[in-house]
């Protein structure tokens, strides 16, 4: 059967569904993140280097015509994908990736922030059982939208996209070239170890790398989570799109994960450079309701016992499991506009 599936014809069909959900999707991002995003994807389109210039006249032409095209296909359904014999519904990932991971590509297909779809096909690198989750990590993208998370979970199976996440860093990377207090920063603590003049495309490599492990244990703390706040958690996240209940009700599961398994696992590493490359990360919603950690984070900075992060952390499991099933009460009961009440810290 897998002589007579057309690969291209497959990427096609997922780069359409791309087109339709970026067509439909796009204009929930403010305008700043909107145009980061397009020259992401341009970059990503063009095959440019990470630290290759984008000719302005270059993107603004390709950019009026990516968005005339999608005035063509915002309307259109997403389409199955062509496997042999039948097409194949592009949530289905398990009867897809069936045929498709013996030959070295993997898909994935859910739903980002503000519900958008996501879709991508990458080449496969690597795939691993941890227990019941099924890991796949990637390389090279051959398909993907506007949206590109370097890491997502459904179903128990989780995806580590590592172009992805290498572009990630490498922003990180540039926004602590860009910072006037580099070396206050969790990111300008973790760059000082690579010296004055580092070679960035090296850092970047090693980033990237340590990085992967950090997406994997999180994830794994995602499928934690979910098991203890329940099917429910994915329904009411359905129902907040593109509002601030949709922030908190995710922070609050990225919290519990944390607490539940990535800081854990960072810290038994006993390697300081994990823990600065997770409050580089450790921002937004995260950050601002669970002040906590953070300041767990300076004690340890100003000589204080790590264990203060992994008390933080142990008293964090019980209390965010706690919050996810206060906000789920609230849901059930149709009062999800008062979930705020439940964060003093947001008045």
């Amino acid at each position: 059967m897998n002589a007579k599936l057309n690969i291209g014809s497959i990427l096609d069909t997922v780069q359409a569904n791309c087109h339709i959900s970026d067509a439909r999707y796009a204009g929930n991002y403010t305008m700043c993140i909107f145009l980061l995003k397009m020259r992401d994807l341009y970059r990503w389109e063009q095959d440019i280097p990470l630290t290759g210039e984008i000719a302005k006249a270059d993107f603004g032409d390709w950019l009026v015509s990516r968005e005339n095209m999608w005035d063509g296909c915002e309307q259109q359904d997403f389409a199955p994908l062509p496997l042999p014999g039948e097409d194949v519904d592009c949530y289905d990932m398990a009867e897809i990736n069936s045929q498709l991971l013996p030959l070295g590509y993997v898909y994935s297909s859910g739903y980002g922030l503000f519900s958008k779809p996501n879709f991508y096909v990458g080449k496969l690198l690597r795939q691993e059982r941890c227990g019941p989750v099924q890991v796949y990590l990637s390389s090279c993208e051959y398909a993907r939208d506007l949206e590109a998370p370097p890491a997502m979970m459904r179903d128990n199976t989780i995806f580590i996209r590592h172009e992805s996440l290498r572009r990630a860093v490498w922003a990180q990377i540039e926004e602590w070239q860009w910072s006037k207090s580099r070396p206050d920063t969790p990111m300008g603590r973790l760059m000082a170890r690579f010296g004055p003049n580092p070679d960035l495309e090296r850092v970047l490599d090693q980033l990237t790398d340590e990085q992967v492990e950090i997406l994997i244990w999180h994830e794994m703390g995602e499928v934690m989570a979910g098991e203890q706040l329940g099917e429910q958690w994915e329904d009411m996240l359905q129902a907040c799109p593109r509002s601030k209940a949709e922030f908190i009700i995710r922070a609050i599961r990225d919290n519990l994960a944390d607490c539940l398994v990535t800081l854990p696992r960072i810290l038994a590493e006993h390697e300081p450079g994990l823990l600065h490359y997770y409050f580089a990360h450790f921002r937004g919603m995260r950050k601002l309701l669970f002040p906590e950690l953070s300041e767990a984070y300076g004690q340890w900075l100003r000589g204080g016992r790590i264990g203060a992060i992994k008390a933080v952390a142990e008293q964090g499991t019980e209390r965010w499991q706690s919050l996810g099933n206060a906000a789920l009460d609230l849901f059930r009961r149709g009062d999800i506009s008062r979930l705020e009440a439940l964060f003093p810290q947001l008045d």
